[in-house]
């Protein structure tokens, strides 16, 4: 669907000429009411004219377009504004476009070229914005463009007063978008290449020729339509080509021992290091800025000599001492209302017949949800356990889950008073949990762990629902606290979007039945906001369902490298080929007439487990549009393959060649062996199966 700017007002400055006349015409063709502003004046600022202005509106007017002309300077913002509420009753898009050049060497700058040049870009820029700001928090809707230039980003020979004010207008629209957001009042920053007027000074006429302005207009329009949610973005375009920019921090280096002065010399001799961009950080707001220096304060009160943060062989002084230490032993009672109160903080249902046995005490199946298995544990960690371990001097509101694994050893009770989950002096369950905290490090040692396991290659959910399970952080409730940790709005647990995988898995492969659960493992990637849709993604490798969680309205991952394993021997014997047969299966079914008159022949395979015949399958490519079924063929194969599940994959895979396979005597063939290689049109493209 087209983008439509039907009942929007919209604001461009400098729009008599070059980038400015682009957006006019391109926001009027798709609806918008335009304004038309432009003082008139050449490059420099000189003069004034309303023909530049009047001649755009005339276009826009001749084309069926609604238009009005401006002809203030934007250091008279609220005139520009008033002129939009005027002609159309309300304003929700400005373009800071306007603008002019003073180009010198910095030492032939003169007060005039500086000042005239910050007036009319940055100064400019903030009055006309300022008279549009409060109607569109207002309406609760707002876009907002400043132009920037890679002269503000990256400097230039000659533009000193150019390149001070563009950057500042970055600055401002860093801090509108902060201020904004909640109104639903974007800004965007663009910093174009585009062939204009003042880009013919400083640029060869054929490349200024080439660089055509409607290489730009596209960029601006989406960022200022509702449908965008980009906030604070600086994007570099030209030439049909668009670009995100972002800062980079490299990790930097402590140059100061404790309680002692800092030396130029110091400096000196830590410069490669601080200089080095390996494993450098992004850092988007002043928080996460400023958190470093936290840290660094920090460790401080630890260290006793330069650069312990970048050691590697072993951990600072107080972090050693977190190492190996023990929690004390708790206590966790519960009852089946915890137990219902879980199952409903990850999404179950009485809507759902199936869900009953969990959300009723009465249900003659009544169990537990196996992943309440966390909750006990969590206890222990947010009950003051985790801050009590020495040496471990963090931010708890930048503390985010990494990964957790839970493993159970019988089928959780829906009710108990034990330690760690022990019944009857039986273990119940076992527990990992990794975290990490943002903008610390410098503990030294190393980054994995051998007991660490090893992690394989929404529906909605309410967080003030879940907390009510255990999770009491503010974090996921409180929006002041989770602005502290750097987040826009308070957080979904992720162990709750944990319990949405689990169940959606538990249901589709195990029948609800929680005795079949063994263990599941995940690692969390993006935080979830509440009231996002979680989908959850599944595929079978014998007992084990590798999972993936995405949230559905960004299609953003949020749980990867997770798998529940299952107990018990699930249909078809657990065999990996069932994945590939129903690959095939989907093969058939979109291309099966292709497929037939191609191959034209009937194929059977015979899969083997333990030396036995565990599956049967026909690939039926003569009859009809194809077919395949799980069994034998009815009638006669005109070639039949037989081959272990393990040495079937092996193939598929490309990991062995079929040829070899075969004479080593892995791979058995009746019949017409000849037709074994019509088999490559629906087993290509292995690493998709």
């Amino acid at each position: 669907m087209s983008l439509s700017f039907e009942g929007r007002v919209v604001l461009v400055t400098g729009a008599g000429g070059g980038l400015g006349r682009e957006y006019a015409l391109a926001f009027a063709e798709r609806g918008a009411s335009v304004i038309v502003n432009d003082l008139g004046t050449d490059t420099k600022g000189g003069g004034k004219s309303s023909a530049a202005a009047d001649k755009v509106v005339e276009e826009i007017r001749a084309k069926g377009g609604k238009a009005v002309a401006n002809y203030d300077s934007v250091e008279d913002g609220e005139k520009l504004i008033q002129t939009a509420l005027d002609a159309f009753g309300r304003i929700d898009v400005v373009v800071n476009n306007a603008g002019i050049l003073r180009d010198r060497s910095f030492a032939r700058t003169s007060d005039l070229d500086w000042d005239l040049i910050q007036r009319i870009h940055l100064r400019g820029s903030f009055l006309v914005t300022r008279a549009a700001w409060n109607h569109m928090k207002n309406q609760k809707f707002g876009r907002i463009i400043m132009t920037a230039s890679a002269a503000g980003i990256y400097g230039n020979f000659g533009q000193a007063n150019y390149s001070a004010a563009k950057l500042g207008m970055l600055g401002l629209a860093n801090t509108l978008a902060i201020e904004g957001r909640k109104y639903n009042v974007h800004c965007n920053t663009i910093a174009p290449v585009a062939g204009s007027r003042l880009t013919e000074t400083v640029m060869p006429p054929d490349l200024v020729a080439s660089l055509k302005p409607e290489y730009v207009a596209p960029l601006v329009l989406w960022l200022c339509h509702e449908q965008c949610q980009e906030n604070g973005g600086l994007f570099e375009v030209g030439a049909g080509w668009i670009g995100k920019l972002r800062w980079e921090r490299s990790q930097g280096q402590i140059v100061r021992k404790k309680n002692k002065s800092m030396t130029p010399e110091a400096v000196r001799d830590q410069w490669d290091k601080i200089c080095d961009f390996t494993d450098a950080t992004k850092p988007a707001t002043v928080q996460e800025s400023l958190q470093s220096m936290v840290s660094v304060l920090s460790r401080m009160e630890s260290e006793d000599q330069v650069g312990a943060n970048s050691t590697a062989a072993a951990a600072s002084p107080a972090s050693s001492m977190a190492v190996g230490q023990k929690l004390p032993p708790t206590t966790f009672s519960f009852t089946h209302t915890q137990c219902i109160l879980y199952a409903l903080g990850v999404g179950m249902s009485t809507k759902d017949p199936d869900h009953l046995r969990f959300l009723y005490e009465g249900s003659p199946d009544f169990s537990c949800l196996p992943t309440f298995g966390v909750i006990p544990s969590q206890a222990a960690m947010m009950e003051g356990g985790l801050s009590s371990v020495p040496g471990l001097n963090i931010d708890f509101t930048q503390v985010l889950h990494g990964e957790q694994y839970l493993e159970l050893y019988k089928p959780l009770p829906t009710s108990g008073n034990s330690s760690l989950v022990i019944d009857g002096g039986e273990l119940v369950c076992y527990n990992q949990f990794s975290v990490f905290v943002v903008g610390a490090g410098g503990f030294g040692g190393k980054r994995t762990s051998e007991k660490a396991k090893v992690c394989f290659p929404y529906l909605s959910c309410f967080a003030a629902l879940y907390r009510l399970s255990g999770d009491w952080n503010p974090l996921h409730i409180d929006p002041s606290f989770a602005a502290m940790g750097g987040f826009k709005a308070p957080i979904l647990h992720g162990l709750c979007s944990f319990g949405f995988a689990a169940r959606h898995v538990l249901k589709q492969f195990a029948n609800n039945d929680p005795s079949r659960f063994k263990a599941i493992k995940v690692r969390f990637v993006k935080p979830v906001m509440p009231g996002q849709s979680l989908q959850t993604e599944m595929w079978k490798e014998g007992n084990r369902i590798h999972i993936q969680c995405k949230v559905k309205e960004t299609d953003a991952v949020v749980l990867a490298g997770a798998y529940v394993d299952l107990h018990g021997a699930s249909e078809g014997g657990g065999l990996q080929s069932e994945l590939v047969f129903a690959e095939i299966g989907r093969r058939i079914k979109d291309l099966g007439s292709e497929l037939v008159k191609k191959v034209n022949a009937v194929f059977g395979w015979e899969i083997t487990k333990d030396g036995k015949t565990a599956a049967q399958w026909t690939i039926d490519l003569k009859n009809g549009s194809g077919s395949l079924h799980k069994g034998p063929y009815s009638g006669k194969a005109d070639v039949t393959f037989t081959v272990s599940d393990e040495d079937f994959m092996e193939v598929v895979q490309g990991k062995v060649n079929p040829q070899k396979a075969f004479f080593s005597g892995k791979l058995k063939v009746r019949g017409n062996i000849m037709l074994s290689q019509k088999l490559e049109v629906i087993l290509k493209d292995y690493a998709k199966l």
